[in-house]
This record gives structure tokens, sequence and C-alpha cells, in this order.
């Protein structure tokens, strides 16, 4: 597809990789050329210097031959600008970054009127996700599937955990637990879960289960299952907000230190039912005195990344609770993984990851099935959901007998609403949605699934 990227930020580049990689023709347009010489040079695009608000530059761009315009700069409005010219120049698709919390309630009308394919809102996103993990605090990460119905949950087993020593297939029959792990990640390393292998403390590990489930199986291996009471949250933006707003309509109860008096009063406004507290969350004895150490989560969401790290070191030193921590910039995304942070959140990430997700979709129109897809560990292994459209050789015998590929694993098939935990006697029929999970990115169909 050619697909035309407005912006050349930190979202930008990772677009244009990851986006560049999946073979997709590129064109990059940004009026800083600096950036623009450094996204074409580096992943071997076609760069544009210029406002892509403006229909001379889109043209430039190759407005007219383009499947898919993405507007990411940091204006929301030039955002949209740029989308509403591109749908009149072009007819191409088109998705807009809009991050202002005052076009929250206007983003269905926005979408509708101007054509858009998709509004991508980074705050909104990662507010929904860290919500996710604050009602189900055991689970690094939750990602769901087939509406809901299915989910993939990734935790860190404890030294003392019961998992340890264990095999793959010893949980169903030890654990009378409807669950299949997908992947464990050890170290830099990163497996496709099979039978024999032993789990070991410090595994950081993802099943998919049903969510009644997924609950059952934490409690039986001693991990926290239901949501926290509490919560205290270090920064006022706007994830914040959207966060309390989750939060509260989940009957968790708020408190967030905020120091810039207008924001707080702000927050104390639109959220009347938060603890907003006008202090300096990086001052310690601020903290202690909210009781942080019996606070069942916390979360940092200030715009410094090196204070949210402080902060949530600070914060595991001293409480059992969970920990969330949002990090802004992406290049040290390695380092900060081996921090031991518990959940850390990336808007820029959430966001990329939505756009590849709807791009990789956008191909189902040249006969390819794929619903949602999710990166499972970065890089290494996806889980993607599909649904099975026509009888094929993939319908065609039980699971044991197909020939899937190496690093394939059927990991979930919702029939009828029902959700079937695949075994080998299984077999795939037309209409199912299916999640697999693969160490073969980028797969757009699932014929690709076989050997």
């Amino acid at each position: 597809m050619n697909v035309i990227i407005v912006g050349c930020g930190k979202v930008g580049k990772v677009l244009a990789e990851q986006l560049n990689e999946a073979g997709n023709n590129i064109t990059v347009v940004d009026i800083n050329a600096s950036r623009v010489n450094d996204v074409a040079d580096r992943y071997d695009v076609m760069g544009v210097i210029g406002n892509g608000a403006t229909h001379a530059t889109l043209q430039e761009a190759g407005i007219n031959k383009a499947d898919l315009l993405i507007a990411v700069t940091g204006s929301d409005e030039r955002n949209l600008l740029c989308c509403l010219i591109a749908k009149k120049a072009g007819g191409c698709q088109t998705i807009a970054r809009v991050r202002s919390p005052q076009y929250h309630a206007e983003a269905p009308y926005l979408k509708e009127e101007l054509g858009l394919a998709m509004v991508i809102n980074p705050e909104l996103a990662a507010a929904e996700e860290i919500a996710r993990v604050l009602r189900f605090p055991s689970a690094l990460k939750i990602e769901t599937f087939v509406k809901g119905r299915i989910e993939l949950l990734k935790f860190k087993l404890p030294e003392d955990s019961p998992l340890c020593g264990m095999c793959v297939r010893d949980i169903a029959p030890k654990l009378h637990c409807d669950v299949l792990v997908c992947t464990i990640e050890r170290g830099d390393e990163a497996f496709i879960a099979y039978g024999d292998f032993r789990f070991e403390p410090k595994d950081v590990i993802s099943i998919i289960a049903e969510p009644k489930n997924a609950f059952t199986f934490f409690r039986k291996i001693d991990f926290k299952a239901k949501s926290v009471n509490d919560v205290i949250i270090a920064g006022g933006g706007d994830i914040t907000h959207y966060l309390c707003s989750a939060l509260e309509k989940s009957g968790i109860a708020v408190t967030v230190i905020e120091k810039d008096q207008n924001r707080a009063d702000a927050l104390s406004e639109t959220l009347p039912g938060v603890n907003v507290i006008h202090a300096d969350a990086i001052n310690q004895e601020v903290l202690m005195q909210e009781n942080i150490d019996k606070a069942e989560a916390f979360v940092s969401l200030t715009n410094i990344d090196e204070e949210n790290i402080l902060l949530s070191l600070f914060a595991k030193s001293v409480s059992e609770g969970k920990i969330v921590t949002k990090i802004n910039r992406i290049d040290f995304d390695e380092v900060i993984e081996h921090l031991d942070l518990d959940t850390i959140i990336y808007p820029k990430n959430l966001t990329s990851d939505l756009i590849v997700r709807y791009v990789r979709a956008m191909k189902k129109t040249i006969g390819t099935d794929l619903e949602t897809l999710y990166q499972i560990i970065k890089g290494k292994v996806e889980a993607a959901e599909f649904t099975v459209k026509e009888d094929s050789a993939l319908t065609a015998a039980p699971l044991m007998q197909l020939k899937l590929r190496d690093g394939v694993l059927v990991a979930a098939i919702v029939r009828d609403r029902k959700v079937l935990i695949p075994r080998g006697s299984d077999m795939l029929q037309k209409g199912d949605s299916v999640v697999v999970v693969t160490n073969h990115l980028g797969l757009h169909d699932m014929n690709d699934l076989l050997a």
C-alpha cells in the first residue's frame, strides 16, 4: 500500500519503520528538514519537506496515489486539517491523532463528518490500559480479543510461585484451570510455550483465557485477582483526567498529586469525586503523608520520564501495591525493561501499535482475514485474531494433523460465542474467530500459518 505519514516525531518514526518493514511504500512529510532527512535515510523511505496541511505539499507527497494518510503532528488541528485535505484531494483513507480532552466527546462527530477511518487518542488509550491492569493487578499487561470474550494476560513469576518447577502441560491437570500458556520470556529470550517447558522464577508468562477462567487461575497460584480499592496518581495531565474518570466509575478511590496550581484546580472542578493534592510528588514526605506505603496502587504520570522512574522505584521500596509507570521516550525501552518496574506504559507505542494494526487489517480487502493484532513481545512474538471465512486446508483436519509452521500456536477459538481453548483433536470451522500466537511477524492470512 502507498502510505503518507505527516509528522516525523517519535510516533512518525516508529510508524515509518514498522510499515516499511511490512512492505508498504512510505512517504514521510514534516516542516522540519532534519527530521525528514533522518527518517528517510534511516528507513530508506521517501521524504517531503513542507506543511502537510497544504494541498501543494500533499500533492508532492503523492496524495493522488495514496491508499492511506496518517497525521501524527504535534497539533490536533493540523492533523484534522491534513486528513480533510487528503480526503478531498485523493480520496484515500485517513487517520488522525487527536489528543486533547476537549475533542474527546467530539471524536465520533469528527470521524463521521470528516470521513476519518480512525481517530487515535494516545492519552485515552494509555488510560484505558492502566485501568485494565488496576482492575486485575496481578497482570503486567492485558489485551482483549473477540470483543472482550478472550483476554491475553502477561505476568511475572515470583520466587515462591507454585508454578516454579512445573511444566506447561501440568497446569490443566494440577490446577484444573482452562487457560493456555502462550509465551515465556526469560531474560532476553522469548519462547513459544510447549508442553515440556519448565517454569522458573522471574519468567514473564503470557496466557490466553476467558476473564472468569483467568480470575480462577490467578487465585489458584496465589496472585491477587481482585481490583485495587485505592490508587495514588503522580501528575495531573490528560492521561490522569481520562484515568480518573474510568476509575471513579469502577468505585476505586483516587488521590492525585499535581504541582501546578492551575492544573490541580481544573482537575478538582472537573472531577469532584477525586482527592486532588496541590504538591510536588517528587517530595518523599508528601508521598508518605498521602500513605503511599498503604496504597494498593501507585501510578506515575508526570511529564518527565526520570521522575516517573524514580517515583516508581521509591513506591516499590515502601509498598507492596501495584506500580504503573508512564514512559514517553521509547529509545531506551530495552534498558528500562530491566529495571523491574512492574507495568510500564508507552503512550507513543500504543499509538503506533493501534495504527499498524489497522493498516495490517486494511489488507483484508485484498483477500486476507486479519481482525486484531498485538505485539506480545516487541519485535519477537505477535498475537493475531483471524476469522475463518471459508473452508480450506486449515479446516480439513484436526489441529494435531495440520502441518503448521514451527513457532505457531493456535491459542483460542470462539464459535457461536463460546470460547474453546483448543486441544489437538479440535478442528477449525468456517465462521470461527481464531487467536494465533506466532514468532513469524507480519502474517496477513491464516493460510500463512501452514508450513
